[in-house]
């Protein structure tokens, strides 16, 4: 039977208490109703998983005491970093979902020219905050231990700016001369940059070029922004990767 997959920040300990607090204690008590003496996988986000036990439970805390360290193998050997154009509401959540799922190391979410959504700092923290808790959501179904980064937004052209040197680096795009068959076989780290629901404009994808990306191909049909984005990890992660 598949235990229930909690995230504690750690440090975790073998053998010592740690009390879960907010939603993960919401989740265990109130929606599962698990109780004293019942089993979970607590994971600590940088890649270390236990087993526990529920010790006690009270009012919005679940205390639990974490047996031994096991041994979680769901991390793939390449690492995609995913540069996202921002786009609304559900679209952005669902892309973040998918892309954890997918084995993603690191999501960079990009403001560029035809971004409907508009961010000021305020927002932007929250949204990065409501992002992480998606991907923190989407480990604990996806079975893996290791929290991808969700960056703070970024305007596209100071991420490019900032970006250093080296590394493969795809921009799908149906005007690629290419698909991915055409990229060099020995490949442990690749960025992925997708526009939002408009596209990347023309200067934005010149500089994106000239920053190193190659624009590819996903097939002769034009994808929706987060069709795209999935699209493209996956089949990284099936040349490169371990699916």
């Amino acid at each position: 039977m598949r235990l229930t997959r909690v995230h504690a920040p750690g440090p975790l300990v073998p053998g010592e208490p740690c009390t879960l607090r907010g939603e993960p204690a919401n989740h265990v008590a109130r929606v599962l109703r698990l109780n004293v003496g019942d089993a979970i996988t607590v994971f600590d986000g940088e890649g270390a998983e236990y087993i526990a036990r529920i010790a006690a439970v009270s009012r919005g805390e679940v205390h639990i005491v974490l047996g031994e360290r096991r041994a979680n193998e769901r991390e793939s050997p390449l690492r995609l970093t995913l540069a996202q154009g921002i786009s609304r509401g559900e679209r952005m959540d669902w892309v973040v979902q998918k892309a954890v799922e997918l084995g993603v190391t690191r999501i960079v979410p990009v403001l560029t020219e035809r971004s409907v959504v508009r961010l000021d700092a305020a927002q932007a923290h929250s949204k990065q905050r409501h992002w992480s808790a998606i991907a923190v959501s989407a480990c604990e179904q996806s079975g893996r231990a290791q929290l991808p980064q969700i960056a703070a937004a970024v305007p596209l052209a100071v991420w490019l700016a900032g970006l250093p040197p080296g590394g493969l680096r795809v921009l799908p795009s149906p005007d690629g001369a290419a698909g991915l068959a055409s990229l060099p076989r020995l490949i442990r780290e690749v960025l992925v940059l997708i526009g939002p629901e408009g596209g990347l404009s023309d200067s934005e994808a010149a500089a994106a070029i000239g920053s190193g990306f190659r624009p590819v191909r996903l097939g002769p049909r034009v994808l929706r922004t987060e069709t795209a984005a999935v699209v493209a990890l996956a089949l990284l992660q099936q040349r490169f990767g371990d699916l």
